[in-house]
């Protein structure tokens, strides 16, 4: 969203849509030399001719270092949405297919080109809400290059502008409160030790359930961001909608869990609303069973104070 791009670079994409022609997002990959771009307009990368690489910049994501350059964190984390969850596997590809023309640029120490974009939802929900959408796309005339490239620490740094400077470690650290690297919590070290915190169960559980959905060839999309009543909505291949489910998970130290009022209303108010309890969460003897409504008291652990 605009509220999240820094000022100055919201000033700067904001001229940029003013003074060029009326496009589409579409249409401007399309006119930077992209021939199937309509064949692909939800990538975020691209090959254009004379192998010239178009990569989408996320306004939210951009931070503005020392000297004005702008910079932003690019996460080689392929499973993960920066917003938080799994990502599916439309996504995960999508992801990998952006990291290997940046990845293609970085090693023959070339730049790519890049199209600036802000979006209409807040930028963590960019991946898990249906109804995301670009709000401003414009095509950046200054090249970009990829300065740095960390798998060690599943992330590069994306510099705009010449080479040679890169930004300082406190520049890093603000850009990382952006959003733009995924917060990976990994329950499963904490839950085996028993000092697992209620989050880190939830996220064992999450983790389990999606993994259990997608097995059977579903669709488990993590809409928890949304804060709508219920953590994944599962759907079959051919897009219907399944189950509205609410994870809950219980671990050593973590014997109970309770629902919030969102989630309380909706299983009154939606016929696919489920709860699904997994017990032992983030062990390798993990176990769950789905609950109507009409259930929740039986369920193991719930606490209806």
């Amino acid at each position: 969203m605009d509220k999240e791009v820094e000022p100055h670079v919201l000033a700067v994409i904001d001229e940029m849509r003013l003074k060029g022609p009326r496009l589409t997002p579409v249409e401007i990959v399309a006119k930077m030399g992209v021939f199937d771009a309509r064949d692909k307009p939800f990538d975020h990368a691209w090959l254009a001719t004379g192998d010239n690489v178009i990569a989408t910049i996320w306004g939210e994501f951009v931070s503005v270092g020392s000297g004005g350059r702008w910079f932003c964190i690019e996460s080689l984390d392929t499973q993960h949405r920066v917003g938080g969850g799994p990502r599916n596997a439309q996504q995960v590809q999508r992801a990998k297919d952006r990291l290997a023309l940046l990845k293609r640029t970085f090693d023959a120490g070339q730049g790519f080109r890049a199209v600036l974009q802000t979006n209409r939802i807040a930028i963590a929900e960019l991946e898990s809400n249906k109804d995301a959408k670009v709000s401003t796309r414009v095509r950046d005339d200054d090249e970009w290059h990829v300065a740095t490239w960390e798998p060690e620490k599943k992330l590069a740094v994306l510099v705009r502008g010449p080479r040679g400077w890169v930004p300082t470690e406190a520049d890093l650290q603000a850009a990382k409160a952006r959003g733009s690297v995924p917060k990976v919590a990994e329950p499963a070290a904490a839950v085996a030790t028993g000092h697992a915190s209620p989050e880190e169960v939830h996220a064992a559980a999450i983790e389990y359930v999606t993994k259990h959905f997608t097995g059977y060839g579903y669709k488990a999309e993590n809409v928890i961001a949304q804060n709508i009543g219920f953590d994944l909505e599962v759907s079959n291949a051919k897009g219907q909608t399944l189950l509205r489910v609410v994870v809950k998970g219980t671990a050593p130290g973590v014997p109970s869990f309770k629902l919030s009022s969102e989630e309380s209303a909706c299983s009154v108010r939606e016929p696919l609303w489920r709860l699904l309890v997994v017990t032992d969460a983030g062990s390798g003897v993990a176990q769950h069973k789905i609950y109507k409504p009409t259930e929740i008291s039986s369920a193991p652990g719930y606490d209806p104070s």
